[in-house]
């Protein structure tokens, strides 16, 4: 067992001060080098592509290191890549180990397809247990931290960018795409990195610092550790989350919901409402009552509607013990600038945390028509089981998303079958429905 990081630093390592000016030359690459030798780290194992594991000491006092490099499709997370971190956030969550994350990751990894999204799933769902067991977290990023790297960088309680980081759910060449524009277009990008870039990340929350040289990182490093080690998790985050949005977070009473597929999926009986797609409710099951939580309607899912439903699933976990149902109809995140200038990667971590609050009552996820990108991994990692209505779809990303990363689209729908190999969905539904 590996003893904890000490909880009572001197002062001056509590609250590191962001730096004033970002310089422009400190590179990943210095970055991770300063990051081994500050740690003493030693590899654990062979690298599985992109990652390789290690432990280390900051010190005297050991941690543990999962180092993702870009080294295969930019960084990305794959099949291969995603076991070997599920078995390490399993041993760290046991060891309760002080843990330091480098990405330097696009997200899962496109190009695998269903089997990436369903190793994805498994690896964040070991990752959430572990940022849920008190382990003091902390993420160091390189160049790009895009899609389910940068969920799985908000599950640490402190980020550290090298200047040049830039973090967002999609990549500039699909946020380009929903903007209507090219990825190489100057403005855009100037637009988008002012957006997404370092120095915007560090102003939007005190939590996200930037080393501004590689000698600053040890007490950067030590400060983060300290901090989190004395923090709570959970409910805390989801609080400073709402002040970043105003009064746009206030939801109105919805309207009653009644809709065919749910009569026959909830035979026993429900009272649920619907208010721009978030659904809140309870039916009931096999002779149980359940609650009832989702995101219904087609349409993306923001961080508006994201801190709505982990508000009212944060509510459940202190008012409710019944089993959960949580609906789905929602085929990717937000791929706007909008979204991204409040961080969605955070909003959907949030989620993820307040759903994962609910997993030992029962939590199932049931896909009623479509699923994918980090909405799929956000309602289906912290479920004990996601159940796909029949002739409903999931997928890694929407055709078109897919097709602005690799050039191409996917044509072919999956069979029942290859969700249930790779991981992605437990069960069928054969509700015998007919299009609405």
């Amino acid at each position: 067992m590996m003893a904890a990081i000490d909880s009572h630093p001197p002062r001056s390592l509590i609250m590191p001060s962001p730096p004033v000016s970002i310089p422009t030359g400190v590179s990943p690459q210095a970055l991770l080098a300063a990051l081994k030798e500050e740690t003493h780290f030693e590899p654990h194992g062979d690298p599985a592509g992109n990652v390789t594991l290690g432990r280390g000491t900051i010190d005297d006092k050991p941690l543990r290191v999962a180092l993702v490099e870009s080294r295969i499709a930019s960084g990305s997370l794959g099949v291969a890549e995603c076991a070997m971190l599920t078995k390490f956030f399993r041993v760290v969550a046991l060891e309760k180990s002080p843990l330091i994350l480098f990405l330097d990751s696009a997200g899962a990894r496109v190009s695998e397809g269903l089997p990436a999204l369903g190793a994805f799933r498994a690896m964040f769902g070991a990752a959430l247990a572990t940022a849920t067991s008190g382990v003091p977290m902390v993420a160091i990023l390189g160049n790009n931290c895009f899609g389910g790297a940068s969920m799985l960088a908000h599950l640490a309680r402190i980020r550290i960018f090298s200047p040049n980081t830039v973090l967002a759910m999609s990549g500039p060449s699909i946020l380009a795409q929903a903007a209507g524009t090219s990825a190489l277009d100057e403005s855009f990008r100037a637009i988008a990195n002012a957006t997404i870039g370092a120095e915007a990340r560090a102003k939007t929350a005190e939590r996200n610092r930037v080393c501004a040289d590689t000698v600053a990182l040890g007490e950067l490093l030590r400060g983060a550790l300290y901090e989190v080690a004395t923090e709570e998790a959970g409910e805390t985050r989801h609080g400073m989350l709402k002040e970043r949005l105003g009064k746009a977070h206030e939801i109105l009473q919805g309207t009653s919901l009644q809709r065919r597929d749910l009569d026959t999926l909830f035979p026993e009986g429900y009272c649920l409402h619907e208010q721009q797609g978030v659904v809140t409710g309870d039916a009931r099951c096999d002779g149980v009552d359940q609650d009832v939580l989702g995101f219904i309607g087609g349409k993306t899912l923001g961080a508006i509607h994201a801190w709505q439903l982990a508000d009212l699933a944060w509510q459940l976990a202190r008012s409710s013990s019944r089993p959960v149902i949580l609906l789905l109809d929602c085929d990717s995140h937000a791929m706007g600038l909008n979204d991204e200038k409040l961080v969605l990667s955070d909003y959907l971590a949030d989620l993820s945390l307040a759903f994962a609050a609910l997993r030992e009552r029962g939590l199932t996820t049931v896909v009623l028509r479509k699923a994918g990108g980090g909405v799929y991994v956000a309602f289906a990692s912290p479920a004990n089981k996601v159940e796909l209505v029949h002739g409903g779809e999931i997928q890694v990303l929407p055709g078109s998303a897919i097709a602005s990363i690799l050039g191409e689209n996917v044509a072919t729908k999956p069979e029942f079958n290859d969700y249930l190999k790779a991981g992605v969905a437990e069960e069928e539904l054969r509700l015998g429905l007919v299009p609405l």
